[in-house]
């Protein structure tokens, strides 16, 4: 595997690194086992030090730390900065709640007193994707440090520079060595981690199909996992919408991250009444977007990660178009150097189309018409996936109604504001397992061990 440094915005090779040697390998596995023995009988307040630390330098290091994610995966600049913002809040957050979140809790048998306790598992193999190369890294590296287990992680190929950052990261943090290790390695080495003893867990963000790769390896092998992959989320916009604020977050929903992003806004399930205005202004404001260097702070269009991500989301197009869709808006590549794709909005897709399965990373829109409320319900669960979704309306009591009935990890009404460290993350059926952030996402790689204490006879 190649770990290369490529700009989508110029199409430049900036700097390759190899692969690790099986003797590198090895020598990092073993200090990550002998740093847990170490780190695990920290206490909380011990380990906040380092965390509270690393979270200190990436606030005061914002432009250092952002301008890597533009340079590798074209992110424009100004969101890269909020994703190193928000990355740094992330690892405050569990420095500061670490403790109370794994606090032991009283239970109250019959006889006698009880509680279950919180303990450490030891090292945890990540694997992360380059979408969001530094707050993918902080949403593990938060909770799962503060529990007491260290971190090896394969980050993305694609974003080597942000992979190395981050790991400097824990060094000016002080982290003792092996806590966090960032590893250049294959399919197959990868593989040999996740059959290691010495790996006692392990956490994905990526493809459906790389989860089920590496979920059944774990599982082959006993061990517990978490995976967050992709997903289709639903806008779903009610008659009484507020059409303006509708419109700004369908905007920023689907174009964010230049459509890059797992829980984005993909497919727009607006009521009749409200379709074509809805529609109009939706399809004016993607028009309006300029492409341009993501470095520079007017640019409202920044490029897709990668020339192969454009070509297969161009693909994905023709094939939506081959089975019966309409390209309402964009669809084809821009005319300029570096892997820019024009807005796109896809409509008339039935459900014979392949297109009506699949989830679109990037900036293509699938936009459907509805009757009525129970319609866009029923079209918002009729998805493989179940990560986000979100619902417009005035009426907050309905928006709610809507929210409970829609089949999807988190929804959100009126809002697609997923982005704070005290929400739990995580979605259901191809989506995946298991939650990250909040005071759920510490509890994933945790022993909980019942402790009772009772005077009682032995059965005779």
């Amino acid at each position: 595997m190649t770990y290369q440094s490529l700009n989508p915005a110029t199409g430049k090779i900036m700097k390759s690194y190899a692969e690790i040697s099986d003797a590198d390998f090895e020598r990092k596995i073993v200090a990550a086992a002998q740093c847990y023995e170490a780190w695990r009988l920290k206490s909380y307040a011990e380990r906040a030090v380092i965390v509270a630390q690393a979270a200190a330098i990436l606030k005061s290091r914002v432009d250092e730390f952002a301008h890597p994610i533009t340079l590798e995966m074209g992110k424009r600049i100004g969101e890269a900065r909020a994703e190193v913002e928000f990355s740094s809040r992330i690892l405050t957050y569990y420095a500061t709640h670490a403790e109370t979140f794994l606090a032991p809790v009283k239970l109250n048998p019959e006889v006698g007193e009880a509680y279950l306790e919180s303990s450490p598992i030891g090292v945890i193999f990540g694997v992360e994707p380059w979408n969001f190369p530094f707050y993918q890294l902080a949403r593990v590296a938060g909770p799962h440090l503060m529990a007491g287990n260290v971190l090896i992680v394969k980050h993305a190929n694609s974003v080597p520079q942000c992979a190395i950052a981050f790991e400097q990261l824990w060094v000016d943090a002080g982290a003792p060595a092996g806590l966090y290790t960032n590893l250049f390695i294959s399919h197959e080495q990868s593989d040999r981690i996740i059959d290691d003893p010495r790996i006692k867990g392990v956490a994905l963000t990526g493809s459906v199909a790389a989860g089920r790769c590496l979920a059944a390896r774990a599982g082959r092998n006993l061990k517990v996992s978490s995976m967050e992959l992709g997903g289709s989320d639903a806008f779903i916009v009610l008659e009484d919408a507020d059409l303006e604020h509708t419109v700004k977050w369908a905007v920023w929903g689907r174009m964010y991250n230049t459509g890059q992003t797992c829980c984005a806004a993909k497919r727009f399930i607006v009521v009749e009444e409200l379709a074509d205005k809805f529609l109009e202004k939706f399809r004016a404001a993607l028009a309006a977007l300029t492409p341009g260097d993501p470095m520079d702070e007017n640019t409202t269009l920044g490029p897709m990660s990668s020339e192969c991500a454009l070509v297969d989301l161009l693909n994905q197009v023709d094939g939506a178009v081959a089975g019966g869709a309409t390209v309402l808006l964009g669809g084809k590549r821009i005319d300029r150097p570096g892997s820019y794709m024009e807005p796109t909005i896809l409509t008339d897709i039935h459900k014979d189309n392949l297109a009506f399965r699949q989830e679109f990373f990037g900036p293509v829109a699938l936009f459907f018409r509805v009757k009525n409320e129970e319609e866009a319900i029923v079209l918002a669960n009729d998805s493989d996936f179940g990560l986000g979704g979100s619902v417009f309306t005035k009426d907050v009591a309905r928006g709610k109604r809507v929210a409970t009935r829609v089949e999807t990890g988190m929804m959100f009404i009126n809002n697609i504001s997923w982005s704070d460290a005290e929400l739990p993350f995580g979605g259901i059926k191809d989506s995946g397992y298991g939650r990250e952030l909040g005071s759920m996402g510490i509890q994933e790689f945790v022993t909980k061990k019942l402790i009772r204490t009772a005077h009682l006879d032995a059965p005779v």
